[in-house]
This record gives structure tokens, sequence and C-alpha cells, in this order.
């Protein structure tokens, strides 16, 4: 296994062809051989190395501007093939790209690094001839550049093209490893012709490049001075750059060449360390002040340290890091004291010296003493030593330099920082010369010029390729090991750079080279990328032009070509149709063709879900005209017969591979084909003719037959399924025509001459399985320009009755038949299908008669044969669940009509409990499958449906159930039987056990059930037809309707779409024995070979011990068939609910969790992931009960709502409800589970919507608790909704009546809330959508959509009212929502309509012959209605908006309106609520309505009467002629004109029309009758308005006997305002000027002192604030209410007060009554 995925992984034409293949083939090797995989993995690497040096090549021949950048990284990667192509000329190219780079000024420093790494890479190259070659092409650019033949040349235009070497990293390369090249003399010697041209170069090059180079050469002086030799050219130069003659003076810096001279002490040969001496000696004789400092320099001097430094015990350059302190920082500090004091003895400052050299071997304390300057100290001391009097202190110097040396050594910033002091330099020389003798100084000198001169190439990090940002730790110094060669060092130290830093590690090895597989991937990989593609590569291999010469161990071989040839698709199936179109044979053809199958099997099995190469390329191969000759002729011999059979199967794979994406032109091209006018071989070979019918004696002509007629039925099924997503007009009209003549020649297929049981059964089965998938699809019968659709399904019918009459109920069931199951399967499938079929088609004809057939057997033709549809009764206990199932489906099909339940019931009357005992049974059966108890459940629900009576009642044609009692003799029938029956059979606490078992998931197995070994028939779990894979609900685009509540009639059974739904099994290994066949034989009656059911004591059903789950899918059918029982008897089954608990159980099912977890499988398919059918079937099924859940729960809050409305239960109803609707279905892509998420989602709106309307004030804080946890979600989910107008209006109406519900009850127990003093603290939807500011872009969304509804539609489309009603909540309860319309021109457009509409009506007023105006139904005053609503809603408490209509000219369009508007009282009562809202706290809107608007809008027809020249006067009109029994539209206009008198220009209208006058004709109540009325109260509160300022108070003052009236009303009480009059007093008595009427009438000072004595706490305070106001700088009114009776009541009331408010500070009113009291005593008591 693992070497055949080793060998599978380095297959490179199966990578390119199946990537997805060798993804998974490469991570089972990863896991089995990590050794193995290493291989491929290096392998690959080399292989896409060779991909980027074949693209280098290519893009480098290439005309025209070249990305530089990309260059230079294919190159980089291109290194690591070399090993095994070997393409030489690529170095070349890559150099000259380098040196392209750097030789233009504009290339940027990213483009300049990275190629400098390319050719640090090449420099360093691990093979030894890609090596020499890189620095052959760089000496021969250098030669081109500073050879002697360009002395003529202008020198600017050359040497810029070796600025690519001139880089210390590059110049450290060549001269670290490059002169040493020890296995290659090519590279040593081109790398010091290279050092030697750049240093004899001067005259060749521009200053600038001289100077680039030289500071490029400053870092690497300490590697090459190694090389300095008298006797060698290279050495010579490299002395040069030492000397300071006159010609090279300026060649180095003064201070680098200071210390190139001290270096070349150092140098391992004789004649270079004199000729240092010599340099050195005229250094420091011409040095500054040499003449005071020691020693004097002579011959004699020099001539005893040529040798000086070469020491024979080097120093150990270590330091100790030791984790604690051993010595105190403080004793350190003191030691330090004693070293620099100049007070202190020399012996004391030596051995203080000594004692900081040993403390400084500890790193942690150099720290210390670098704050205490111990560097300059040192410094001092050896200046001081080199004096002429410098032999004082010279038993200082050797610790000094320890204490230097250790500094230095542990501090790598210093070390650069003394490096570049040349005094320092000479003065360590000038000790070293005095100190000659002196081992221990002279080395301790030495060690110091180590530190300082080798310091530019210790650091490493300087030399990486990457250098790092961040400074690096300070480490152990360290030399390359290049130093260590060419140099005498006084001490050891570690050595780096043994090889070099930049050199890369090739992926392969010469062993993995070695390996066949590797090689031949290499090879292939090498010509791939050469040729750029397998198609290239091939076309190269076909055509004769000479290839490029490579190689040998390049060139393809034979079997390397074959293989690339077949696995190449296109290739290869160009081939296959080659050889078909030049065969010669019958065999030659096969055999192309089954190549072409094989492709097809590799897109199988390549993994992808997308289609495969083979069917991409097919549609672009012209293989219809190969193929098409051996379809359009009938095959005349056996070889033509098996040729078609391979062809026609080859079609039906290749059909089948592009299901997810069929090919339009490949279906429409078989389509063609098969509806050819003339001949027609594809079809009539499904139909023997009488000459084929004559050979069958030839067993394999027969055989062949056969076979080539199973592969015919089978490329039919396929095109079927195929056609199944196809939206193209062309391909489905022919799609339906074939459908139809397919169903002619399968009706042929089904016609015999011979005795049924001379069937050959296997072409019968195939036969009626293409029949069931055929007519699985709505309308297969009607597009036969012959025959009728009626007629086809007539004909169909008689034969299917035959087959189930001659092979099962004659034959006692298939426990007795010797045919396949299969056979009953399909027919009673097709029949399933054939009902739905019949209903579409037979219109209001009868039809339900065709499917009777006679009772009993032929042979007894002396009974009379009876018909009916006993026939179906056996199959619903056929030992097969799918036979059970789909009989049943069948039954309740046809129980859709009166006339079939009818018919059934008469066919079960010999049956013991009849059909609804028996129906019931089957129900009820635990041991029986969900799916056949489903279809159960349908036939009662259908049953239900046809009206019941409660007595006997003859002559009517249904009495649904009887029940006879045998002991009481007792008969019930209709209702009262339907509940005894339901009674007796346990059945409400069965279904309690059904919703306990409900089992959720998508399966569930146990492979050790003793269920598949009862009979050999049940173990075949996986041979299930296809058709009963899916039972899915037919698309619901045309009407709103739920498979489940219509019964399997609004079902249809799918063909197989790759999935089968197992219902789950019991858990139990022990299961009920399953019915026998003659289970139903009842006893007594065996001469009867009518089935009957047992005794009625089976009815009973007693639950069983036996625990056995059940689906969702039934209880869903559970779910429709309790709605019908509770519309059928509402008050016995909700009783019964109640008692069992149901609804809180099937409410506990609902399962938001687990829909969200499916959801989420499916937008993100993992590899582990159950098959997508499944999970998908699983959440159609979940949806499906929801759905069905929800019909229920609105059916219960009509009967009887207590039974939903329950806390416990209505949370967990909500939060789940709310969960399903915000689960986001974006990515989902199936189309019917889409369509069954808007189905659920329509009847969850629906249920929240009649939750809210039933109970609203207990739901609804948990919907808006639930909302705000999904607030973005559920936005998301009403804009989707929203948008759904056009697909699926049903939900769109559903999700915008539910948020305008819930927005109105919303406001409604707002309204409600503000008389309580506490408010409840869960969030509400209004604060949702006003208060966050992160929510205002989900608004803002929501509001766009509703919109777009409402002005995207026309005025007589009804959903435009539902868009219109969800605007208007939602503009009355959000602030934000109204600023949103406003600038969406809400209101502008609204005014627009209107005034479009009295523009309309208008001219329709002026046609002879039409009305005025129509109903309150006419559309445009609903129009109208609207329009005027909304911007009541828009303007409610909004200023800015109100702003705005005032500039849109609302009150003139009104007005314009006004006699329209007089005509309706709806009408009527909407524009006075929008004036009310308009003019609420807006003055200028109420100024608004006093203005003439007689000049911009034409007078009305003269028949209503002349508008007034103002909509004010027309108000007061109106209010003014108001009939009594209007109540309501007169409440609103005084409501108005309240909020009018609040307006100075109102006011100043409402005197001059005299309109007050009307308040004074007001009768007052009569007799004992003590309220005042309706009509009187909204005068007192008008008036009261009025009184709110001074010119009101005048108004009414105005009025003769206005006081007394309002005096005597006073007396009189009103439920709701019993005060106004006294308020009316109290403000009037606040103006100075109404101060003497109000004393002038005493009977309203009486009233007032009256209200001191009120049991009214208001009437007191009011009584007390108006006295107050009286009196109050008013002297007459001191004297007129001194009277004894004011006073005394004024006095009583204070000392009361007093009393009842102790704590009066409390209440703010209490306070200020007590104020105007006490106000009152005193002014009454002071003089």
């Amino acid at each position: 296994m693992s070497t055949a995925l080793f060998l599978l992984s380095l297959d490179m034409p199966i990578s390119l062809e199946y990537p997805n293949i060798h993804e998974a083939v490469v991570a089972y090797l990863e896991q089995l051989n990590s050794e193995n995989y290493s291989i491929y993995k290096r392998t690959a690497e080399a292989v896409y190395s060779i991909e980027c040096t074949c693209n280098f090549l290519s893009d480098i021949g290439k005309e025209g501007e070249k990305n530089l950048l990309e260059l230079v990284e294919l190159a980089d990667q291109a290194l690591r093939s070399f090993s095994y192509h070997q393409h030489f000329p690529l170095i070349k190219e890559i150099i000259s790209i380098c040196s392209k780079i750097w030789k233009s000024a504009q290339a940027s420093p990213l483009l300049q690094g990275e190629s400098q790494k390319v050719l640090l890479h090449m420099l360093s190259h691990p093979l030894p001839r890609v090596k020499a070659e890189t620095y052959h092409c760089c000496l021969e650019i250098t030669k081109e550049c500073l050879g002697v033949h360009n002395v003529t040349k202008p020198v600017s235009s050359l040497c810029n093209g070796i600025h690519f070497l001139l880089h210390p990293k590059v110049l450290y390369e060549i001269s670290v490893f490059g002169i040493q090249e020890p296995e290659s003399e090519q590279v040593n010697t081109a790398a010091k012709a290279i050092l030697l041209y750049l240093l004899q170069g001067r005259l060749m090059m521009t200053a600038l490049t001289w100077n680039k180079f030289i500071e490029s050469l400053c870092p690497v002086i300490p590697i090459l001075q190694g090389y300095a030799d008298t006797e060698d050219p290279l050495g010579n130069c490299i002395l040069l750059l030492s000397k300071a003659s006159s010609d090279t003076e300026e060649m180095l810096p003064c201070t680098t060449r200071l210390k190139s001279m001290l270096r070349l002490l150092l140098v391992k040969k004789p004649s270079v360390r004199s000729l240092a001496l010599k340099l050195l000696a005229f250094h420091l004789t011409s040095e500054e002040g040499a003449d005071t400092k020691r020693p004097l320099i002579d011959a004699r001097v020099l001539s005893r340290v040529t040798d000086l430094f070469i020491g024979k015990k080097p120093i150990e350059l270590r330091l100790d890091d030791r984790r604690e302190l051993v010595i105190k920082l403080e004793t350190v500090e003191k030691v330090y004291e004693i070293f620099t004091s100049d007070d202190v003895d020399l012996v004391l400052r030596k051995s203080a010296a000594e004692q900081l050299a040993v403390i400084m071997q500890d790193i942690k304390m150099h720290a210390v003493v670098k704050k205490l300057c111990l560097i300059d100290k040192i410094i001092e001391y050896l200046n001081e030593c080199v004096s002429q009097d410098g032999k004082v202190v010279e038993c200082l110097v050797q610790p000094c330099l320890t204490l230097l040396r250790k500094v230095l050594c542990g501090d790598p910033v210093m070390r650069v920082s003394l490096s570049q002091q040349s005094s320092l330099l000479t003065v360590l020389f000038r000790v070293s010369l005095i100190f000659h003798e002196d081992c221990s100084v002279v080395t301790e000198v030495g060690a110091l010029f180590c530190l300082l001169l080798f310091d530019e190439v210790s650091r490493m990090d300087m030399w990486s390729v990457n250098p790092s940002n961040k400074p690096s730790l300070p480490s152990v110094f360290s030399l390359p090991v290049s130093v260590f060669r060419r140099y005498h060092l006084p001490v050891h130290v570690i050595g780096h750079h043994a090889v070099s830093p930049y050199s890369i590690v090739l992926p392969l090895s010469a062993d993995c080279l070695a390996l066949k597989p590797v090689s031949d991937m290499l090879r292939i990989a090498w010509n791939l990328s050469w040729y750029h593609g397998s198609d290239n590569l091939l076309k190269q291999m076909n055509s004769e032009t000479k290839t490029q010469e490579i190689l040998d161990a390049l060139k393809l071989s034979t079997e390397d070509i074959l293989t690339l040839k077949i696995t190449h698709m296109a290739s290869g199936l160009q081939d296959c149709l080659h050889s078909i179109v030049q065969a010669a044979t019958h065999r030659e053809v096969r055999a192309a063709v089954t190549r072409m199958s094989f492709y097809l099997l590799n897109d199988r099995l390549s993994l992808k879900g997308c289609p495969g190469p083979c069917g991409v390329t097919l549609k672009s191969l012209a293989w219809h005209t190969a193929l098409n000759r051996f379809l359009q002729v009938l095959p005349a011999c056996t070889e033509d017969e098996k040729l078609l059979i391979d062809i026609i199967h080859f079609l039906n794979k290749l059909i089948k591979e592009q299901r997810k994406n069929s090919s339009l032109e490949l279906l429409n091209w078989i389509l063609e084909l098969l509806l050819r006018h003339s001949a027609n071989p594809l079809l009539d070979l499904l139909v023997l003719t009488e000459s084929q019918a004559r050979e069958e004696t030839d067993d394999i002509r027969t055989a062949v037959r056969q076979q080539l007629q199973k592969e015919l039925i089978a490329l039919f099924d396929t095109l079927l399924l195929n056609f199944m997503e196809v939206t193209d007009r062309k391909c489905s009209e022919l799609l339906y025509v074939f459908q139809t003549q397919l169903a002619l020649k399968l009706l042929q297929c089904l016609k015999v001459t011979d005795a049924p049981h001379f069937y050959g059964l296997p072409s019968l089965e195939r036969t009626l399985r293409g029949m069931a998938n055929l007519t699985a699809f709505p309308g297969w019968s009607s597009h036969s320009p012959l025959t009728k659709p009626l007629d086809i399904c007539v004909k169909y019918l008689s034969g299917l009755l035959e087959v189930i009459t001659s092979f099962y109920v004659e034959r006692g069931g298939n426990a007795m038949s010797f045919m396949g199951k299969g056979v009953t399967k399909s027919t009673i499938l097709c029949l399933l299908h054939l009902s739905h079929e019949m209903m579409a088609q037979a219109g209001s004809l009868e039809w339900m008669s065709l499917w009777f057939l006679p009772l009993g057997s032929h042979s007894e033709e002396h009974i009379p044969t009876q018909q009916g549809l006993a026939w179906l009764i056996p199959l619903w206990v056929d030992r097969d669940p799918e036979v059970r199932f789909t009989s049943l489906g069948l039954g309740s099909a046809l129980t859709t009509l009166e006339t079939g339940c009818v018919a059934l019931a008469n066919s079960c009357q010999n049956i013991s409990g009849g059909l609804w005992g028996t129906v019931v049974n089957i129900l009820l059966d635990q041991s029986e499958c969900s799916m056949v108890r489903r279809e159960a459940a349908f036939i009662l629900q259908n049953l239900l449906v046809i009206p019941m009576p409660t007595e006997i009642i003859k002559d009517y044609t249904w009495q649904g159930p009887c029940v006879h009692d045998e002991d009481s003799g007792l008969s019930l029938i209709g209702k009262p039987a339907l509940q005894a029956l339901l009674y007796h059979c346990h059945f409400y606490e069965h279904l309690n056990q059904m919703v306990k078992h409900c089992y959720l998931g998508r399966c569930m197995f146990d492979l050790n059930f003793s269920a598949f070994d009862r009979n050999s028939e049940s173990n075949d779990l996986n041979g299930l037809d296809d058709s009963f894979k899916f039972w899915r609900a037919p698309s619901r685009t045309s009407q709103d309707r739920d498979p489940s509540s219509l019964s399997t009639s609004e079902t249809t059974v799918a063909p197989s779409l790759g999935s089968t739904e197992f219902q789950p099994l019991v858990q139990s290994t022990t299961l009920l024995p399953e019915a026998s066949h003659d289970q139903f034989v009842a006893q007594g009656h065996q001469e009867s070979t009518s089935p009957r059911p047992p005794h009625d004591s089976s009815l009973s059903a007693p639950l069983p011990k036996l625990c056995v789950f059940v689906t969702p899918s039934l209880l869903s059918a559970m779910c429709s068939l309790l709605d019908n029982l509770l519309t059928i008897a509402p008050r016995d089954t909700a009783k019964a609910f109640r008692q069992a608990h149901l609804i809180e159980l099937l409410c506990s099912i609902a399962d938001a969790t687990l829909i969200q977890t499916c959801v989420q499988e499916l937008r993100a398919l993992l590899p582990s992931s159950p098959p997508a059918e499944h999970t998908q079937a699983q959440v159609s099924f979940l949806l499906e009960y929801l759905s069905s859940l929800s019909r229920l729960l609105q059916s219960c809050l009509l009967v009887e709502p207590d039974l939903v409305i329950q806390d416990e239960l209505v949370k967990p109803l909500i939060t789940n409800i709310i969960g399903i609707l915000t689960i986001c279905t974006k990515d989902v892509l199936d189309k019917e589970l889409i369509s069954a998420f808007y189905h659920t989602w329509t009847h969850l709106f629906n249920l929240l919507a009649m939750l809210l309307r039933k109970a609203g004030a207990i739901t609804l804080p948990f919907v808006t608790v639930a909302l705000a946890k999904h607030w973005t979600a559920a936005i998301d989910m009403f804009c989707t909704c929203a948008g759904l107008s056009a697909t699926c209006p049903a939900l769109y109406t559903a999700s915008l009546q539910f948020l305008s519900v819930l927005l109105t009850e919303e406001a409604k127990g707002h309204l409600q809330a503000k008389s309580k003093t506490h408010l409840c603290c869960s969030p509400t939807v209004a604060s949702l959508l006003d208060d966050s500011q992160e929510n205002q872009k989900s608004l803002e969304q929501l509001s766009d959509v509703i919109l777009q509804c409402y002005e995207g539609k026309s005025s007589k489309d009804i959903l435009k009212r539902v868009a219109a009603n969800a605007l208007m909540s939602l503009l009355a309860v959000s602030r934000r929502a109204q600023k949103h319309a406003l600038k969406a021109n809400l209101i502008d457009n609204c005014m627009e309509q209107m005034k479009h509409i009295n523009a309309q009506l208008n001219l329709d007023s002026l046609r002879p012959g039409k009305a005025a105006l129509k109903k309150k139904e006419d559309g445009v005053i609903k129009e109208l209605s609207i329009a005027m609503q909304l911007l009541r809603n828009c303007l409610y408490q909004n200023e800015e908006c109100k702003e705005a209509a005032l500039e849109a000219h609302l009150v003139p369009v009104l007005h314009s309106l006004w006699p329209w508007i007089l005509m309706d009282d709806s009408l009527m009562q909407i524009s006075l609520q929008l004036l009310c809202v308009y003019t609420a706290n807006f003055p200028n809107g109420c100024s608004s309505l006093c203005w003439s608007s007689c000049g911009q809008h034409p007078v009305q027809a003269t028949h209503r009467g002349a508008v007034s020249n103002s909509l004010m006067l027309c108000i007061l009109k109106l209010a003014s002629q108001m009939p009594l029994e209007n109540t309501t539209v007169q409440q609103m206009v005084f409501m108005l004109l309240s909020n009018l008198a609040l307006s100075h220009d109102c006011k100043g209208v409402i005197q001059k029309s005299n309109f007050l006058q009307n308040f004074l004709s007001l009768a007052l109540p009569k007799g004992g009758n003590k309220h005042l009325s309706n009509l009187t109260i909204l005068w007192l509160k008008l008036l009261l308005n009025i009184s709110s300022g001074e010119d009101g108070q005048q108004m009414i003052l105005r009025l003769d006997g206005c006081l007394d009236l309002l005096t005597e009303m006073s007396k009189y009480k009103h439920k709701s305002s019993p005060l106004l009059p006294l308020l009316i007093f109290h403000n009037v008595c606040f103006s100075p000027a109404n101060k003497p009427k109000i004393l002038a009438n005493e009977k309203v000072i009486t009233v007032l002192a009256a209200c001191l004595e009120s049991e009214n706490q208001n009437a007191q305070r009011i009584g007390a604030a108006a006295l107050w106001a009286l009196i109050y700088n008013y002297q007459k009114a001191k004297t007129a209410l001194k009277s004894p009776s004011v006073k005394r009541r004024v006095d009583e009331a204070y000392s009361l007060a007093k009393k009842t408010f102790p704590n009066s500070e409390a209440n703010p009113l209490n306070a200020y009554y007590l104020k105007c009291l006490e106000n009152l005593v005193q002014l009454l008591n002071s003089s």
C-alpha cells in the first residue's frame, strides 16, 4: 500500500490531470510512510524549481519590458534543481540580470537585495560546476568592464556593470571562500582574477565606482590581508592598500590604513611582517608629538620586534557568566575608587587593578565599571605610560591591559568604538614595543589587537543573507576559519563560517536522484515545464520539427510519451474519437467507447463535486458526430446490438456525470435524436417486432436484446432525472414531448398476448421501474398530438390493474407469487403517480370508478361481482414496508375526493372495524415503520374533511365511522362513533408515547437487529428502489399548501437523488412480529376470499411496553390530523390535549439549534460531513414538522387559547421560533430546501402574529427579548422576506403582518404603561431601532426594503397594502424610521400622490353618467387613505417631518380634497387624525390652516358647494354642523380644534367666526341625570385650551352668560374630566384684566370657595390656586374675599391641610396646595 501510494505521488501526469486524487494520495502517504513522504516533498520542491527554471528562461527570451523582481524570484528557485537538469546557460542569464539591476541607479533596494541574494547563492552553490561557472561569468563581466581594451571608451558607460560585485557580502564570499576553494582550481583562479582586476582597475573606474569599491572593501580587508605577499601579484596589490606613498595615500582612510599595517604584524610570512614594521615606523615617526613619546624608533628597536606577536602561549578569550553575584557592587565600586585615586600608592592601585581584572571575569560585573568610566581611566594610564615620564606607572600596564581586554571581549559596541581610535592603536603598539621583553604584556596587546583589528569580520550578523533589524545580543567573540589559516593569532577564539553562510541545501541527494520514480518525475516535469504544459508537449511530439538539444537524461522515453498521451484527458479522448471514426470493425469502436467510459470513471474517482475533466473536454470535442451514425439506424445483427449497448451505456454514464451541471447541447442533441420524425430506433427498440419475437429462440441474441432494453430504459430514466433542473425553454418543450412518447412506448411494452404467468419478470420489472420514474413527473401524459391525456391515463390504469390483479390479488399477495417483489413495488408506485396525474387531467369528469375491480375469482362466475377498491387493502399489509407505504399513499391520494372515501369505505365493509378501524390500527401499530403510519394518518385526515353526521341519516352517502357494542347492542355513527373509537384505541395515550420517542437524527442503525434475519427478503436494505429514497413536497411557488395538510395527494415521490431515507428502527433486539399475509382473514369466514381485519378486540391497541422511535415526518402528519380533529370536535379534542399534555410535548420537539447545526454543515461541507442529501432531508423533515405544529397551535389559539398561553410553554417556543426564523440560508444552494424554509417561516410568522393578537401582554416581552438576541439576523431576515413579494407572496405577507402586529402591540403596551409607576426593563423593538448607533444601518436597510415594496407596486396590488401597514407601524414607533423616510422623500411622494388623486377625482366627476364617488372600496379612496395614514405616522412627534410637510403644502392639498373628504366618514376621520398629529406642538402648522388657498387650487364642482377660503373655516363649519350620531368624527374635530386653540392665528379665526356662540346653546342635563354629555366635555376641553392665553380668556369672557353656564356645568360630573370648568376659572383668574369680571360674578367666587371643602383633592388645589391668583396684587379682591364665609373656608382648609400633609415636601402637589393656602391666609389677614 505504502509503495503504491509512493509511486502514485510521484506520477506527474496523474498529479496534473487529477489534482484531487493526488492530494489525497499525498495525505495518506504522509500518514503511512514518513520517509517516502519526505522523498516526495523534496522531489516536489525540485519539480517546482524546474518549473521556475523554464519559466525564467522563457521570460528572459520574451521581448519588451520585464518584471525584474519576478525574474529574480524565479532565478532563486531555479538554483535548487541544477543537480538534475544542469542547464548551465541559465547561470549566465542570471548573472546578466544581476549586473543589469545594479547597473541602474533607479533600481529599488528590494530588487537589489533580492538579486544579491541570488548571486551569493550561486557563488556558494554546493555543485562545483555551478560555482565555477558563476565565478567564470563574473570574471568575464569584470574583464569586459575593466579590461585594457576599454581604454579608449568612456569610463562611466562601462564600469557600472561591476556594481553587483561591489558589496561587502559579495567581496566577503569571494575573499573567504572563492580564493580558498579547495575542490576547484577554476574557482580559485577566477576569484583571484576578479579581485586583482578590481584592485588594479582604479583608472578604468569612475570616482563614484572606485569609492563604492573601497567602501565595500574596507570590511573585508581583514580577510584579504591574510593573502598579502611580496611575491604574488594579488598579494602585492593587497600590500599596496597599506602603503602611504604619494600614489596611494588616498586609497584607504587613515584609521583603516593604520589597522591594516598593524594587522600585517600577525601574518604568517616574515617578509610581510618586516614590511609592516617599516610602514609602522614611518607612521610612528611622523606622528604628532613623536618626540615626547616612548620608545624612540630606530633600526635596533625594529630588529627585535619582527616576531613580536608570534607568541607560544595564546590567551583564552573566555568570560564567565555566573547566575549569582559573588561580589557585592559596593565592593567593586570601592576597589575602583582605589584604582583611580591619585592619592593612593601605586602598589595599592596595581593590586586594585588586579582585583578588578579578576572581578571582570564575570560578565555581569561589566555594567558597574562601564558606568564608572573604567575605559577612559585605562586609556589615560596607557597614554601616561608611553610618555617620557611613564616609567612610574609601568606597574599598572599589565593589569590595565587585562582589564581592557575583558571589557572589550564582552562589549561589541565598545569594541567598534575603540577600533576607530587610531591614537589608542598607536599607544598599544608603543606599549608593546616598550614591554617587548615582557611576554604577558605583549600577549595582552596582541589579544587587544585581535579584538580591535578583526572586529568587522567577527560580527556574524553582518554577513547573514537576511540580517535582523533587531540588535543582536552580546555573543562570544569569534572569527572566520580563514583568519585562523592565514594569521598567527595570540588568542584562542571560536571559529565560524567554515562553509559559506550563503550556501543553499539542495532538495535531492544523489541517492534520491538515482531512484527511478524520482528521475521519471523530474524528467517529465522538465519537459512539461520546457514546453509549458501537456498540450504544447504533445503537439511537439506529433510534429516533425527539431527539438532543442538537451541532456539524454532529460529526454522522454517511449513509455513516458505513452503515459502522457493516455493520462492527458483531451489527448486521450481525441484519440478515442479518432479511433471511432477510423474504425473498420465493431471491436475497435467498442474498445474506443470503453476507453471513453474509463475516462468518465476517472472523473467519478477524482473526488470532485464539480464536473470532471472528461465531461469538460467532451464539450469541446465533436463526439456527437462520431457516435451519431450508430444511433440513427436499427441494429442489423447481434454485433450491432452489442455496439449499441456500449454506446448507450456510455451516454448514460455521461449524462449522470453531468447531472449537476447539465449540458444543454448534449440534452438537446439526445432529445432531437429521440424525437426524429422519421424512424426512431432508440424508442422503437423498446418494443420487439414480430420478426424479433420469432428470433427469441436464440438464447444469446435474447440475452443481448434484453441487455439492450435494460440499457435503453436506464438511459431514459437518467434523462428524466437529469431534466429536473433544466430551465431552458426549448429543452423543456422537447422533454415534455419525449415524456409522452416514452409513456406510449412503455405502455406497449406492458401489453402481453399470452397468459400473465409467462411474463419475462426481469423485463416486466424494468418496464415498470421505467414507468414509475416517468409518471413521477407532473403532466407526463399531456403532450401527445393524437391521444388525450386522460385516455393515456386510463390505458395505464388498465394495464397496471391487470398486473396487480394477475400477480397479487389472485395469487394471495407476494407470499404465494413467484414474481419479484420489485414488480409489486413499481406497479403500486406507478398507480400512486397515476392518481395524481388523473386528478390533474380529469377536471370535472368522474374517474374514480375506473379504479374499481371485481371482487372474487374469475372462476367463480356464479357469484355476482362487486366493483370496489378491495384490491388495495391486502397491499396495506404486504411484508414489504415500501409496498405498504406506497399503497397507503395511494389510499390517501384517492381519499382526497369524497367519492374515493366512499368507495374505500364500501370496500372495507366486510372487514371488522371497517375502513376507520383498519387505518387506526395501522396508525397505532408500533411495530410498523413511521412512513407507513404517516400515510395512515393522512388517510384519517382526509376522512375527517368530509362532514359527518352525529346520528343515523338515511340515504346519506357519508356516515363516517360506525361502532357497535355487541353486549349492549348500541350503535354509534359519525362524530360520537369517532370519539368512541379514539377512546377505545387509547389514541391520545399512543400519541403521547409517539411524541416522547421521536428521533430527530438522520439515521439510526444497529446491524445486530434480529429484524434483519427474519426472512431473506428483508436483508436487502440497500436494494430499495430509487423512487422511495425521497418523499418530497412539491414546489410551493404556485400555492401555499403543506404536504401534510392535504395528505399524499399534495405530495409527489421524486425519483432517486442519491440518498435514502431509512426509518429509525426499534432499539431493542426483540420486535413485535410482523403481520403475516393472512392476518386480516376473519375467523369463521374462510370460504370468503375477501380480506378482513381481526376482531374488534385488536382495535383497542393496548400500549406496548416496547420503546419504539418515530420520525418527525410522522409527527407532522399527526399534527395535521389533530388539527382536523380540533375542527370537528373542538371541546373534546382540547380536553384530550390537556389531559395528555400533548401541546407541551409537541412544542418540546421544536429545536432551532439542531436545524442551525444542519444548515451550518450544508453551508460549509467538510470531507467528514455526512452527504448533503441526508442533511437536506433531515432539515426538510424538521421544517415540515414545524409547519404542521404551527398550524395546530394556531387552531388551538382560536379554539382554546389557554392550551398555548402558558409561560413555561410560550417562552421556549418563541425562543425556538425566532431562532429558526433567523437562520442564515444565504449559502444554501438546494432550491427545494429554501422553499421549505420559506414555507415554514410563513407559518411561524402567522403563529407569532396570532400569539401577539391573542395574548400580547404575555408574549410580547418574550418576542422582543428573543429578537434582541438575534437583532442583526432578524433585520436581515425581514429584508429577505420583504424582497420575496414576487416569488413567495405568502411569506412576504406573513412577515410584514407580523412586524406590523409586533410594533402595534408594543405601542399599545407603551400607552398602557404610561399610567404605571414602573416600566418593564426588557428591551423593546423601538429601543432596538432607535437607541443604538450600531443598529442604524440595519434600520435603514429595513426601511429601504419596505419603502421599495410600497412604492414599487401598483395601487391595485393587494401586497401594497401589506407593505403600507408595516410601514405605518414602523413610522409610528421609530424616530429613525421617520427620519429615513424623510430622506427617501416619502412625504413629498405622498403629497404628489394626493395631488394626483385629487386631479383624478376632479376629472372623474366631470364625466357624464358616472357617480362622483364610489363606495369605500374604491381603489382611489383606499389609496388616498393609505397616503394620509402614512403621512400621519411619519409626522407623529417629529418636528422635522412636520416642517417638510409644511413646505410640501400639506394643508392646501387637504383643503383641495376637502369636498371629497366630506363624503366619506372614514376618510374624514383619517384626515382629522392627520391634522391632529400635524398641529400638535407645531405652531407654524396650526397657522398654516388659517391661510387662504383659493388661488392655489381650483374651485370644486358647484354641486358640492363653494370651498371656504381656509381649511380652518372648513373645520369650524364641520364642528358646527356635525350630527350628534357621528361621535368619532365629532371627537376628532374637537381634538383638532383643541390643538388649534393654542395658536394665536387660529384663535383669531375662531373669534371672527362666532364659533364659540355654539357653546352657549349647549343643553344641560335634565331630570336625574347628573353627567354632562360627551359634546359638552369636548367643548369644555376646547375652552380650556383657549383659556391658556389672555386673548383666549378675553374671548371666553366676551361670551354673554359663559361664566354662568360654566358655573352650572361645574355642578355636574363626568367620568374622564370632572374638573374642566374649574380649570377654566383657574386660568381666567390669573390675568389682571379678567379679575374684575370674575369678582363681579358671585357664582364663580362661590364655586371657587366651595372647592376648598370638596372631597376631591384636585378640586381643592384648583380652588386654592385660583383664589390666590385672584387676590394677588388686587386689593378689591382682598376686600371681597374677606367675607366670613370665604375666610372661614380658607382657614379651615389651611388647618386641615397642615394636619393632613405634615411632610408635604414628599409630594409637590401637596406642597403647592399648602403654599397657596398659606399665602391666602396671609393676604386675607393683612390689612
